[in-house]
């Protein structure tokens, strides 16, 4: 097994860093990266107003989750949860412990690299890792890289990999904190990590979350859910303004609700139910254990409360998973516009798609009796207000015909 160890502050984890986490994985052809940011560095302060070490490891697993590759790439936080500085030798050392027959790989950029025979038991190092520099820019080529690939192997034995990657995000992380600080700097980040920057008010952001432009809200709601429910979120707001447009409701209620519809998501049932007693959200007998009932309910109370957002958005995000009776434009809007959105992709799915545009209120029949019928055939207790939407459209004459 070959495994990859890549260090730092991470102080934001930025986009030059997932270019060379995914670089050095295809060069390697590594079974498992280990991403490790350090607590206390040997080799620098960190500045005075840096976050904790609990929100650099927070942001590092965004960026890890981002790679979408479950079992291959991992964060720790061996060097977090060691007291006092953190040597690279005795990281290695508990790696090696761990993985006694595993090929190791230390990733670095090129400050780093050509500082190495510096480090504390450099001998160490070089013994239990092969180590894998990557240069930032074109000029981090073979002018730069040679004397000193050619120095530690000669006096510490290394076995030295060199990637130059061109087009490489160009940004050191002292540059980047200050353009955060005056609300710049986004485009050197993913998303997700930004929008927790921003919710943390990390390195003296200080946006009012009331206030946010679009892309900042994206990045919010992107912060947090997993990267693989990311695409679904797209395609919800893209569907959802498309629908309004077509139907009359407001595209931008629309964007906003379908945004933030699935914010909670991945919250367990106990923050469920907390952010549930928070807000005074009434719970039936049913929804105080299925988790998956509640994250509508959540949802809509940090769109209002914490995102500003008006009562119609709050509605549709509240009705979203179970449905009602007598639901209003946006709320059948978002309802389908998470059935329907461009990636999904079941059976009856194109038949929705075209009564969606056709007839809305046959195209909520659909989906409701579909899901009804779905539950069934799991046995999966189906909630009241999905069968009091179903019998409330049915009360309008609204039939499904052949």
């Amino acid at each position: 097994m070959k495994i990859g160890i890549y260090g730092g502050t991470f102080n934001p984890p930025h986009l030059g860093h997932l270019a060379a986490a995914r670089t050095a994985m295809d060069a390697l052809k590594l079974d498992k990266l280990l991403l490790m940011p350090a607590a206390i560095p040997p080799h620098k302060v960190l500045p005075a107003d840096s976050p904790s070490k609990e929100h650099r490891l927070a942001m590092v697993e965004i960026m890890a989750d981002s790679m979408n590759l479950p079992g291959r790439v991992e964060v720790s936080s061996l060097e977090m949860d060691r007291e006092g500085k953190s040597y690279t030798s005795d990281t290695l050392e508990a790696i090696h412990k761990q993985y006694p027959d595993a090929e190791l790989w230390l990733l670095m950029g090129t400050d780093m690299f050509l500082t190495l025979h510096h480090w504390h038991d450099p001998g160490t190092i070089t013994r239990l890792a092969g180590i894998c520099a990557f240069g930032r820019t074109e000029q981090d080529g073979e002018a730069v890289f040679a004397p000193q690939r050619d120095y530690l192997s000669k006096h510490l034995g290394a076995k030295v990999v060199t990637i130059t990657l061109p087009g490489l995000v160009d940004i050191s992380s002292t540059q980047l904190r200050e353009l955060l600080s005056r609300e710049k700097g986004s485009e050197y980040l993913l998303p997700a990590v930004y929008g927790y920057i921003l919710m943390h008010r990390l390195y003296d952001t200080s946006v009012v979350l009331k206030e946010l432009t679009l892309p900042q809200l994206r990045a919010c709601s992107y912060s947090m859910i997993r990267a693989k429910r990311v695409p679904h979120v797209m395609g919800v707001e893209e569907e959802a303004v498309r629908l309004a447009k077509f139907w009359g409701a407001d595209p931008e209620l629309a964007r906003h609700a379908a945004i933030l519809h699935d914010c909670t998501k991945y919250l367990e049932l106990e923050p469920q139910l907390e952010l549930c007693r928070k807000y005074g959200v009434e719970l039936d007998s049913l929804e105080q254990k299925a988790v998956k009932l509640l994250h509508s309910k959540t949802g809509a109370c940090i769109a209002k409360y914490v995102f500003g957002e008006p009562e119609e958005v709050y509605q549709a995000i509240f009705w979203h998973t179970t449905g009602k009776a007598d639901m209003s434009l946006l709320d059948k809007i978002l309802y389908m516009a998470d059935y329907i959105e461009p990636n999904r992709d079941f059976e009856g799915v194109e038949r929705l798609r075209k009564l969606a545009y056709t007839d809305l209120d046959q195209a909520m029949l659909l989906g409701v009796e579909s899901t009804i019928e779905e539950m069934q055939q799991r046995g999966v207790p189906i909630h009241t207000n999905t069968q009091q939407a179903r019998d409330w459209l049915r009360r309008q004459g609204v039939t499904l015909g052949d």
